[in-house]
């Protein structure tokens, strides 16, 4: 006779060991392992922009161990992308008119290609943005600049150049968003 406690300890072990296989790697293709991320193509007058968002990419995928990341030749599958645009639009203003922060956009579009069956698995625009102000100094300008919800003195990584950080924060943005999208797309 089957007793509820061993039917208990059946089903808790059957979710232990369906645990123990999880991955976030599981949903892509199983013949996918690796991935190349050649030099993102730049139409915008942004210098620098594009090998910016490319070692992004690669330091991204290279983190979180998803997929290997591979030369063009040794790759399973091609992250190819294109920056479209880079704008700098004022965001806020001050009781008094004064413009206090601007929000840098950039916007590009991503093509996710799986090389043995020459298709496209993803094709999509993403667009990151970054906040900063005027002020020269952002651990002192009053803005959430990476859209954390941590202000200045209690934001540690908030250091740099305002303009150079507000890019490294949209650029981060895009490729967290391009690896989750990957990852969710099977």
């Amino acid at each position: 006779m089957i007793t509820i406690n061993k039917i208990s300890i059946g089903l808790f072990s059957l979710f232990l060991a369906s645990c123990g296989f999880y991955s976030m790697a599981g949903s892509i293709p199983p013949h996918i392992k690796s991935i190349a991320i050649p030099l993102v193509l730049n139409q915008t007058a942004e210098f620098g922009i594009a090998e910016q968002i490319t070692d992004d990419l690669q330091s991204k995928f290279i983190e979180e161990n998803i997929l290997k990341v591979r030369s063009d030749e040794d790759s399973d599958s091609i992250l190819r992308g294109t920056v479209v645009s880079v704008e700098d639009k004022v965001h806020t203003y001050s009781q008094a008119e004064a413009v206090t922060e601007y929000r840098l956009t950039i916007r590009m579009e991503l093509e996710w290609y799986d090389v043995a069956k020459d298709e496209s698995l993803l094709i999509k625009s993403y667009t990151g943005w970054g906040a900063y102000g005027l002020s020269g100094d952002i651990s002192t300008d009053g803005i959430d600049n990476d859209g954390d919800n941590l202000i200045d003195g209690d934001d540690e990584d908030e250091i740099g150049e305002p303009r150079e950080f507000a890019t490294r924060v949209a650029v981060t943005k895009i490729a967290e968003d391009v690896i989750s999208d990957i990852v969710a797309s099977w």
